[in-house]
């Protein structure tokens, strides 16, 4: 004859760590109280007991019924936060586990916001350390630079940290920005002179100084990401490179402020002065994206939005790249961009169009593009086709067709670019130094 059930429901048990900084202080725990003893187990599919316990050896059973928000149901400090993390101690000693707050879906479908955690491991060959096999580092804080710039095997990428035992405070960029944080007061909205990938872009004034100022549309992206793209922005300097003067958080919707160029942006400024630009004057545009680029690719970082539309033009003609609302910071020159991302098929290589990688080499395939733009005076490649017709058209070996103003070896150049292998393409300071040959050639 079976035992009698009593009680049984799911209930929160609490573990008997002590960590503080633990997210696993408590648990849910299906139990089940019978006239002969107390058994407890994990609420899944399949045999999974965690514990037992004789009846004759318990003294009293009281269910506490409460209002009050189960611990286990919000007992993250950072629940909410898209890649909110935090590093803490594992049960082995010496082993650390990174917790990573997600809304992102799982592999098997999982839509619930959840924390995944990942187990810092090392390597038994080389031991360096890793979360996922392909990306070893030879510290525990390298690691995690790199993982907050690439989600490169986790769930999401790690976007803010949690101090243990601060969990209230999360390091994020904000709190990163320092002296770039500039007072509202200061700042002026002038007319507007445009719009950006996720916000419009203002003609104004900061303490006297003729400044733009990029703003973020409602809902087109998350405070957070506007923010990260300033500390990109703040990471990176370089004269061929457009420069970020500071950031206003202190307003709604927060501003990004740019040094002005006045001439705006590169594809309105070909189409604007169409027949009146020398081929000269159109290499030096060349010349000058090549050498941003360069620095980009010397410091690891990919643009993967490059193209006449992302560079400006100032009042001496001098072309900066700008828009790094896409740049990633990558260590082994390969990002795999999160399945959903969207990205220009007309300026992408075949790579990103067919697997979503992104490298400094699929920033040169834009570059051949926009090289394009260049000597077609503002003219959108592929003007007359379909996204689809595109891919079909690179497929099957078609590239763009030279442009009227582009003697042969410039478009030797771009179709260097267009090479199907990454690895044939040829970097950034290979192309500045034969477009800088070409000037001195003329």
């Amino acid at each position: 004859m079976y035992p009698r059930v009593i009680l049984r429901g799911i209930l929160i048990k609490k573990s008997q760590q002590k960590r503080r900084t633990s997210p696993c202080n408590f648990k849910e725990r299906i139990f089940v109280l019978n006239t002969e003893e107390l058994v407890y187990s994990e609420p899944r599919a399949g045999p999974c007991e965690k514990g037992r316990v004789l009846l004759s050896k318990i003294k009293c059973v009281e269910v506490v019924r409460t209002e009050a928000p189960i611990p286990c149901r919000n007992k993250y400090p950072f629940q909410n936060k898209e890649g909110a993390f935090i590093v803490r101690d594992s049960r082995h000693a010496g082993v650390y586990t990174v917790s990573v707050f997600t809304k992102a879906p799982g592999s098997n479908g999982e839509k619930n916001p959840r924390v995944k955690h990942y187990q810092i491991r090392q390597s038994p060959e080389s031991g360096k350390f890793y979360l996922a096999e392909k990306y070893l580092f030879n510290t525990i804080p390298a690691l995690i630079q790199y993982h907050q710039h690439n989600a490169a095997g986790l769930i999401t990428r790690l976007r803010h940290c949690v101090f243990p035992g601060r969990e209230d405070f999360i390091v994020s960029s904000e709190s990163s920005l320092g002296k770039c944080d500039l007072h509202p007061e200061e700042l002026e909205l002038m007319e507007e002179v445009g719009s950006g990938q996720f916000g419009l872009v203002y003609q104004g004034k900061w303490n006297g100084q003729k400044v733009a100022v990029k703003t973020v549309r409602e809902g087109a992206m998350s405070e957070e990401e506007f923010k990260d793209e300033a500390m990109v922005m703040k990471t990176l300097s370089h004269s061929k490179l457009v420069k970020l003067l500071g950031v206003c958080m202190q307003r709604k919707p927060i501003c990004l402020v740019f040094e002005f160029m006045e001439n705006g942006c590169l594809t309105d400024y070909l189409r604007g002065k169409r027949g009146t630009l020398s081929k000269d004057t159109l290499l030096g545009m060349c010349v000058d994206v090549s050498e941003g680029m360069v620095y980009l690719e010397s410091n690891n970082y990919i643009h993967r939005d490059l193209a006449a539309r992302n560079c400006l033009v100032s009042i001496n003609m001098e072309v900066k790249v700008s828009d790094f609302g896409m740049a990633r910071f990558v260590l082994d020159d390969q990002y795999t961009s999160s399945q959903g991302s969207k990205f220009p098929v007309k300026w992408s290589a075949l790579e990103v169009i067919q697997y979503l990688k992104f490298s400094s080499k699929s920033d040169v395939w834009s570059f051949g593009v926009l090289m394009w733009e260049v000597y077609s005076e503002g003219r959108l490649p592929y003007e007359t086709q379909t996204n689809q017709d595109v891919v079909q058209q690179l497929n099957d070996g078609m590239r763009l067709l030279r442009p009227r103003l582009a003697p042969d070896d410039v478009y030797q150049l771009m179709q260097w670019c267009w090479k199907e292998k990454p690895e044939d393409r040829p970097t950034f300071a290979l192309l500045l130094h034969d477009l800088a040959s070409l000037i001195d050639t003329k």
